[in-house]
């Protein structure tokens, strides 16, 4: 599938470029990189363009992956939409829901396959998750909280996600992660109160928030700060029956910045001393141990989307969920504002995965 990117930032070098060039069933054919030839040392064999009318110009370009910053999303996913293209773009889907569902149905009256990249799903600590949750191990789950925690007390120079524009801070950033996790784990909330803050000296933008999504017996609270040197858990999850206590971090992205590809057998594979403690009770007997984590691989996002593009299948990462934490994102703001409890309305009932 001969493919186009959008953007030679951080997102496209780490987290779409390995996927697609280590994946035989994609070709990398097209980057657009406005103001350097930087991707042509690493990827002699693509072509470089500096707008999407010269990359759209090709027609054998399939999909177009868009990796530009948060404002840009919404015109580039439509002018590829336009063009007959299928379209994948980067986290968050748009700054508004308005123009998310403006995507939405031009992709339906184009026919063409248009998806978020939410590269979290496919992380080692998510899809544990899944399968503890899936087995009932901790019964009825009370009480689900999730942080994406860093400790950066400096801005970073010239970093459009620390501007104070529509679109950046962490709440689109890495709020984007978390709640399309607790909605594919949970489904839609029914009412969501949140606290979204600056805290950093001389920040512009969002650099801390927390959210209690109210799932009326089950609570979700979604974390994320700048300033925390020593993190805790990143999961703790509470149930009728027990509980499990995961720290540390997918390795994917680190071996990526290390300029690691995705080819070993044993890619996203987490260390035992990480792996999550699970404590609980099944069939009467208290069991109190390590579960181990399963492996992550980004890469089968991709596996997934081609699948759809070529055989039909369903499509695993769906317009509506880009979405849908869009909407949320706009009624977290609005709650902090007002400093209320919200209905979640706007949302869409949709299947996830």
């Amino acid at each position: 599938m001969k493919t186009g990117v959008v953007g030679y930032g951080v997102a496209a070098e780490f987290m779409h470029l390995p996927f697609i060039v280590c994946n035989p069933d994609f070709q990398l054919q097209t980057i657009l990189q406005r103001h350097s030839d930087s991707a042509k040392e690493k990827y002699p064999q693509v072509q470089i363009v500096r707008t999407m009318e010269e990359m759209l110009a090709d027609e054998d370009l399939e999909l177009i992956v868009i990796t530009t910053p948060n404002d840009s999303h919404f015109e580039y996913a439509r002018m590829a939409l336009e063009a007959g293209r299928h379209v994948v773009v980067d986290k968050p889907f748009t700054i508004t829901s308005v123009e998310a569902k403006k995507l939405i149905v031009l992709a339906t009256k184009k026919n063409r396959v248009l998806s978020v990249y939410q590269n979290r799903r496919y992380v080692s600590d998510f899809l544990t998750i899944r399968k503890l949750l899936n087995e009932k191990k901790l019964g009825e789950i009370v009480e689900f909280e999730a942080h994406y925690d860093r400790f950066r007390p400096e801005l970073r120079p010239n970093a459009w996600r620390e501007e104070n524009e529509p679109g950046s801070g962490i709440l689109y950033d890495l709020g984007a992660h978390l709640i399309d996790q607790a909605f594919c784990l949970f489904g839609l909330p029914e009412f969501v109160t949140a606290d979204i803050r600056i805290q950093r000296d001389h920040a512009r933008t969002t650099d801390y928030f927390e959210l209690w999504l109210d799932y009326g017996f089950t609570k979700i609270i979604l974390k994320s700060g700048m300033l925390v040197r020593e993190p805790g858990p990143r999961y703790a999850i509470h149930g009728k029956l027990g509980s499990f206590i995961k720290s540390g971090e997918d390795p994917q992205e680190a071996l990526l910045r290390k300029g690691i590809l995705p080819t070993s057998p044993d890619w996203g594979r987490e260390s035992e001393d990480i792996y999550g403690l699970l404590h609980t009770e099944i069939d009467g007997k208290i069991l109190k141990g390590k579960y181990p984590s399963l492996p992550g691989n980004y890469g089968g996002y991709y596996r997934d989307l081609y699948r759809t593009i070529r055989f039909g299948e369903t499509l695993k990462v769906k317009p509506e969920h880009g979405f849908n934490a869009v909407r949320l994102i706009e009624l977290a703001t609005e709650s902090s504002a007002k400093n209320c409890r919200l209905a979640c309305s706007g949302l869409i009932d949709i299947d996830y995965p």
